[in-house]
């Protein structure tokens, strides 16, 4: 029975991470993209460290991405504590355009992606942000 026991409690205080869907935010504001949210059913690690990626591009003014070199990639990263087993993030990421997308052209993210590289575990955040 004692044997059971310490079999059993490692795995509790394992936890079974994951981002909560209804908890991630996503908004963008000329070239930034800012996502915030949190992350539950940490063990006892005392930090967790996440990444945004997100690929940009720089929209005419006919509602086309022309496919030349209007294209980049957008990423931030950092370490978020863990308290009571979750984590809150937020994290802003900044596209930069060779040349500038500036107006009339605007710029839109897609495959906008959270990765907590701590746990192995990612969610996708759907959809375009203007």
């Amino acid at each position: 029975m004692f044997l059971a026991s310490a079999v059993a409690i490692p795995s509790a205080w394992a936890g079974s991470p994951h981002l909560i869907g209804n908890t991630l935010t996503a908004s963008a504001s000329g070239n930034t993209l800012s996502v915030s949210g949190k992350e539950t059913g940490l063990g006892n690690e005392a930090q967790v460290h996440i990444v945004l990626s997100a690929t940009a591009l720089c929209i005419n003014n006919g509602g086309q991405h022309p496919k030349a070199v209007n294209k980049t990639g957008a990423s931030a990263a950092s370490d978020f504590p863990v308290q009571n087993g979750m984590a809150n993030f937020s994290l802003t990421a900044t596209a930069v355009f060779q040349p500038n997308c500036s107006p009339p052209m605007t710029v839109s993210f897609t495959d906008i992606t959270l990765t907590d590289t701590t746990n192995g575990i990612t969610a996708d955040i759907p959809g375009t942000l203007p």
